[in-house]
């Protein structure tokens, strides 16, 4: 079987991919820098699970923006098929922490482009954004919507690797796919998550903050979903365009708008108890509402996202008492 590398291999995403990815008979190789935006124990237990798989699993810690240990990363392990899952995320950190963003989303994608250049690749799949869109009040979001008005350095950022991408795949007929997730959550999540952090202080006891009163929109995903949307795409890539270039952009969403309000009672039935409220204004780089039209995705791979709200934090919860050993 092809390999397949996924950077960002010990984040969210990029974990529950890989297991799918092994599971299917593929060889895996997993690149993450491990940083510590978030607990890097979580990090680590993705990866050992990984590597207790029994599975051909391998796992590498690197920085995608060292351009030479990237490139000696694809001459080595000479990647059928490229998953990038790598990215400094967080709308809200990207306020007081640009740098990083810049690094790890600009400088890092540019050296898998140009990894994907000099050792060609049969597709390249990269993680892209619904916070793109920005605060457009038409829905529901559009790929062909325009897309140039971001509101947040890292949604400008994920714009930026959309054009990268485009450019690479124009002038070295790179087949490049993009990837558009709207608000993902899952077992074995990222703690910087609203419904995370709303677990962590409902069981603590502690007041949750709800940003905008309440009055916001998600497109919710149970990750299973994005991992099954991504497996249909990994050897389809985009046949060529009006262009002649072989680019593609998709949505990944529920396609099932939930308000803030009805998500936290969803949130609160899974776990048992309910929790205390402080009702705030809308934070700086949020956008109102997210909502993905999926019409591409469905008419191209008969694949629509299946997990209902329930039953996707259900499972998050289950996973979340039995992590942290909570009642």
């Amino acid at each position: 079987m092809d390999t397949i590398l996924v950077t960002g291999g010990a984040g969210f995403i990029g974990y529950h991919l890989s297991k799918r990815l092994l599971k299917d008979g593929y060889n895996v190789v997993g690149y993450d820098n491990m940083n510590d935006y978030y607990d890097p124990k979580l990090k680590e237990d993705r990866v050992r699970d990984l590597e207790e798989s029994g599975q051909d699993y391998r796992f590498i810690k690197g920085d995608l923006a060292d351009k030479d240990m990237v490139f000696h990363l694809f001459e080595e392990i000479k990647p059928a098929i490229v998953v990038n899952l790598a990215a400094q995320a967080g709308v809200r950190y990207s306020i007081d922490h640009p740098d990083s963003y810049i690094q790890s989303n600009i400088v890092g994608f540019f050296n898998i482009l140009e990894a994907c250049r000099h050792y060609p690749v049969k597709h390249l799949l990269f993680a892209s954004s619904s916070s793109i869109y920005g605060n457009q009040e038409k829905v529901p979001f559009s790929v062909n919507d325009p897309t140039d008005r971001p509101i947040s350095l890292y949604a400008a950022t994920k714009k930026s690797d959309e054009l990268m991408a485009y450019t690479y795949s124009h002038l070295y007929r790179i087949p490049a796919t993009g990837l558009r997730f709207f608000t993902v959550y899952g077992p074995f999540g990222r703690p910087d998550m609203a419904y995370f952090k709303f677990a962590n202080k409902i069981f603590n006891g502690e007041t949750i903050q709800v940003y905008n009163n309440g009055d916001m929109l998600r497109d919710f995903t149970y990750v299973d979903d994005i991992v099954e949307g991504i497996s249909h795409m990994l050897n389809h890539p985009p046949k060529l365009n009006e262009e002649h270039d072989p680019f593609k952009v998709y949505n990944i969403g529920n396609n099932h708008p939930v308000r803030l309000m009805k998500f936290i009672e969803i949130l609160e039935d899974a776990i048992g108890r309910k929790a205390e409220k402080e009702y705030l204004p809308m934070q700086m780089g949020d956008v109102y509402q997210t909502y993905a039209d999926i019409d591409d995705l469905e008419k191209d791979f008969g694949f629509h996202p299946s997990t209902t709200l329930e039953e996707g934090l259900a499972a998050f919860a289950k996973w979340y008492k039995n992590y942290y050993h909570k009642e």
